[in-house]
C-alpha cells in the first residue's frame, strides 16, 4: 500500500511561452503552478535521508528548466506534459497539478487541474 504522505509546492512562478496566438507565445508570460506530490516512502521511513524522499528544490528547478524550453498553445497541454515529466524524472507515485495563467483582464486567473499517477509495471 502506498503512503498517503504528500509534499506540497504552492504557487511556483514560472515563465512560459504558452498561448493560442503566435503573438502570445512570442513572449514568455508568468504562470503559476501548484503541485501535490506523493513520495515513495512514508515520512516515518525517511529519517534524515533526502534520497528517500522528494527533493522539492530539485523539482522546482527542473520544472523551471522544462517549461523554459517549451512553446505550447494550450495550458492543458503544458500541464499534462509537466505532470508526466515530474513522474518520469522523480521517484513520485502521484502528482496533482494546478496551472494558472493570468491572461483575461476580467478574471483573476484561468487554471487547469490534473492528476497523474505512475503506471504500475506489467
Amino acid at each position: 500500500m502506498l503512503p498517503n504522505d504528500e509534499i506540497l509546492i504552492q504557487e511556483l512562478e514560472l515563465l512560459a511561452s504558452v498561448g493560442v496566438t503566435e503573438e502570445e507565445r512570442g513572449r514568455p508570460q508568468r504562470v503559476v503552478v501548484s503541485l501535490v506530490l506523493r513520495p515513495p516512502n512514508h515520512f516515518g521511513e525517511v529519517g534524515e535521508d533526502l534520497s528517500r524522499t522528494i527533493d522539492y528544490a530539485a523539482v522546482c528547478a527542473e520544472l523551471r528548466r522544462f517549461v523554459a524550453g517549451r512553446r505550447d498553445s494550450l495550458i492543458e497541454t503544458l500541464a499534462h506534459q509537466m505532470a508526466e515529466h515530474v513522474l518520469r524524472s522523480f521517484d513520485v507515485s502521484r502528482v496533482e497539478l494546478e496551472l494558472r495563467k493570468f491572461i483575461l483582464p476580467e478574471t483573476r486567473y484561468v487554471a487547469v487541474r490534473i492528476l497523474r499517477e505512475r503506471r504500475a509495471p506489467r
